[in-house]
């Protein structure tokens, strides 16, 4: 089994690299082909330079990839964090009393249904350019996602056990933290799981809109020279920085939901029916 999963991996990273490298080989072709300027789509050796560049300067350099990105991930991580706490916790009150639910899901809605674009002048009014407007922004589109899971999660746990804590005259919160929340474990990580990259998208608007640092801010700054390689490479890196956090965060939900695995080995008795019935007759 171990070979077979070994081999599984290899082979669908396999095909990853085939697709990039077939994927680069026809962006390459394109661009000579049509002979398409640089500032509409630059050669991938124009953005490989572009990254090497941003990645290598000085880390104390505003010009560094990581200067700006560590700024970035400040703001996502804060957000993120406070979203997820806000969520949860509403969730929980929510699915206890029906008062509260009755009283904040209207406002949930209404909050969600506003574009975040519209709203986030409002926090750099509010909290200025640094990292607090980031942070807000983070959290306000982050915390949805994760509350409607949460939500979800907490109301589909199964009567029979809700049952048993009853007749075994245990008390709210008890059946709370022993039987809901565990059940409701998966739901709260799927949520998390948007939540994280929500919470990214959230800076990135934010820096964006009115900032001082941060990768929102350098891509603006390269939109407005036109160059587009330097994009493509912030590109890159913003798409390696997700696929990083979302592992993290599946990562973290097999530590803690080890038991809704889809890995599960099922004992199935193959032998033909004839022979099982000749074999209990035998015996």
């Amino acid at each position: 089994m171990r070979k077979q999963g070994r081999f599984k991996i290899s082979y669908n990273w396999t095909w990853t690299l085939a697709s990039a490298v077939l994927a680069l080989a026809l962006w390459q072709i394109s661009v000579t082909m049509f002979q398409l300027p640089p500032y509409v789509l630059p050669k991938p050796s124009a953005v490989w330079t572009a990254l090497i560049a941003g990645l290598t300067a000085s880390p104390s350099s505003r010009s560094s990839f990581w200067f700006q990105l560590a700024d970035t991930l400040e703001g996502t991580l804060y957000g993120f964090l406070i979203a997820a706490a806000l969520g949860i916790s509403l969730a929980a009150l929510m699915s206890e009393y029906r008062v509260v639910r009755r009283l904040l899901f209207p406002y949930v809605v209404w909050l969600q249904s506003l574009p975040k674009i519209a709203i986030a002048p409002l926090f750099v009014i509010w909290f200025g350019y640094a990292t607090l407007s980031k942070v807000a922004m983070a959290t306000t589109i982050t915390l949805f996602p994760v509350l409607l899971n949460s939500l979800e999660g907490f109301a589909v746990v199964e009567r029979d056990r809700l049952q048993l804590m009853k007749s075994l005259d245990a008390s709210r919160w008890q059946t709370f933290w022993m039987i809901k929340l565990p059940s409701a474990m998966p739901f709260i990580f799927a949520g998390l799981n948007l939540g994280i990259v929500y919470a990214l998208l959230g800076t990135l608007l934010a820096e964006f809109l009115g900032s001082q640092r941060g990768i929102g801010v350098v891509i603006t700054q390269l939109e407005s020279v036109s160059d587009t390689a330097g994009i493509f490479a912030i590109l890159v890196v913003l798409a390696v920085v997700s696929y990083l956090l979302i592992a993290f965060m599946r990562a973290l939900q097999q530590h803690f939901v080890f038991w809704s695995g889809s890995e599960q080995t099922v004992d199935v008795d193959v032998t033909p029916p004839r022979k099982r019935r000749r074999g209990r007759s035998g015996s």
